[in-house]
């Protein structure tokens, strides 16, 4: 149900995640209105990485570290929402594994209960209805990037779809392959540059193949790699048809004003 008919409005915590912080920080603003318009009272508490990087590369001591600091500075909010299957995921299903031997564990399994993917929380927590739709971008033909993480750990597939037509009348072009992996993958893509690379340009060429004009996803570090190769090709060969990328999140709320990611007065990317 919505929280807003409920009474007293539920308490968000909203975790921004590191790239939504430092470089894109308009998919937080979204994410944020999004959750009010849905009824929430929300909260942004210091931030912090969700220690996904140091876990992924062996370090658990710093990884338990930068955890417990999260699960006390978010504990307080009635639920946890991020606009990151991937962080979603470490935190909801890593965190208890790192604290499994330890006597604050119960504590972190309870907390991790109430932690929630943006699409996930507003789709089938609280069941968001909109009023009415929040933009319709109009002669947009509109792809969906399933990233990894969240696809495989959280099982978010269908739930961006279903806001994506609710919130802004959208339909998705379904590209193939869509539940590829575009090849970033964390320290993946610098350790295996030349297949990181080819995954992309796949990736890329799918959209394209789709006659996808506008290509969104939920994970900031996928999106920021696919637009990267977009704008790399686009700078070497103007001729090609022209795709932007977005976060869902900046749809579902109409925020469209800003240049898409890899755009405007964001940092160049530097050819390969």
């Amino acid at each position: 149900m919505n929280s807003a008919s409920s009474g007293s409005p539920l308490h968000v915590g909203l975790f921004a995640t590191c790239p939504v912080d430092l470089i894109r920080p308009s998919v937080g603003f979204a994410t944020a209105k999004l959750l009010e318009q849905a009824g929430c009272r929300v909260s942004v508490p210091p931030q912090s990485c969700c220690g996904q990087v140091a876990f992924n590369n062996g370090d658990p001591q710093a990884t338990r570290k930068l955890a417990w600091r999260i699960v006390e500075d978010f504990e307080p909010f009635d639920y946890v929402v991020l606009p990151s299957g991937s962080c979603g995921g470490m935190i909801r299903l890593h965190y208890p594994a790192l604290f499994r031997d330890d006597s604050r564990f119960d504590r972190v399994e309870r907390f991790c209960a109430k932690v929630y993917e943006l699409t996930t929380f507003l789709a089938e927590v609280i069941d968001y209805q909109p009023a009415a739709p929040n933009c319709n971008p109009a002669q947009r033909n509109i792809t969906y990037h399933d990233s990894c993480a969240g696809l495989r750990e959280l099982n978010i597939r269908n739930q961006p779809r279903q806001l994506l037509k609710r919130c802004a009348g959208v339909d998705i072009t379904e590209m193939r392959d869509t539940e590829a992996c575009c090849g970033f993958g964390g320290t993946f893509c610098v350790k295996f540059p030349a297949i990181s690379n080819r995954m992309v340009t796949d990736k890329v060429s799918n959209a394209r193949d789709a006659g996808a004009d506008l290509l969104l996803g939920g994970d900031l570090s996928c999106l920021l790699n696919i637009a990267g190769k977009i704008q790399r090709q686009q700078s070497e060969n103007p001729q090609l048809p022209k795709v932007q990328v977005r976060h869902v999140a900046e749809v579902l709320a109409g925020d469209l004003d800003a240049p898409a990611i890899g755009e405007g007065t964001e940092a160049q990317i530097p050819h390969e």
